[in-house]
């Protein structure tokens, strides 16, 4: 991942519970027919070494996946475009140029496949409980009757990840001055409650608030 050093993010702690808080990423590998890409829902671990997902059997790459090759996982946050005109300091120097502001996660390490139903039922039991803690009345696997779990869990293959590098990029304005923070947090947010620009704004002022 590129992130110059003003942007990078490398708390293990911080990384791991942004992509829980997502909850799902892209998984990318490289096989016999270069490369393929799927986005899954995916468990992170306590010590963010090791997440677990499943592709559909149907999907090829679980197959053409050449496990010798490291894979690669992929999570991004909130973004959002970036105008000179949110700058007061355009001003005075009106040499400024537009720029992105984004939040993104990536993850190496080993792929391992598990066709292994009884694996596979356990991992998604366990995503099941992980997506539906605090709802006030969560469903659960064993909601449903058992011989259909079972087909379901057979058409689905488990994949896991043994991270050996996890690394962010919280490109928030971090390398603009205080007075072009303030202008990029009210340009953003003027696009109105629950945009994705103002979550990016939220971010932005968070962000300079803990350095």
């Amino acid at each position: 991942m590129y992130s110059p050093v003003h942007f990078r993010e490398s708390d293990p702690v911080v990384l791991r519970d942004y992509v829980r808080g997502l909850g799902a990423g892209e998984l990318v590998t490289f096989g016999s027919a270069g490369l393929d890409s799927t986005f899954l829902p995916l468990l992170v671990s306590d010590d963010g070494m090791v997440l677990t997902g499943h592709l559909a059997r149907a999907n090829p790459q679980w197959k053409r996946a050449d496990l010798s090759v490291p894979a690669l996982v992929t999570w991004r946050g909130p973004d959002a475009y970036v105008s000179p005109r949110y700058y007061p300091s355009k001003q005075v120097d009106p040499a400024v140029v537009p720029t992105w502001d984004y939040v993104s996660v990536q993850a190496r390490g080993r792929l391992v496949v598990h066709d292994d139903p009884e694996w596979t039922r356990a991992l998604v039991t366990a995503l099941t409980d992980a997506h539906e803690d605090g709802a006030a009345q969560p469903w659960a696997v064993s909601d449903a009757p058992d011989a259909f779990v079972g087909g379901r869990v057979r058409a689905v293959v488990g994949v896991e990840v043994r991270v050996t590098s996890l690394e962010g990029s919280w490109k928030l304005s971090q390398n603009r001055s205080d007075g072009d923070v303030d202008g990029v947090v009210a340009g953003l947010s003027a696009h109105g409650p629950g945009s994705p620009e103002a979550r990016v704004a939220g971010l932005v002022d968070a962000r300079r608030r803990t350095g």
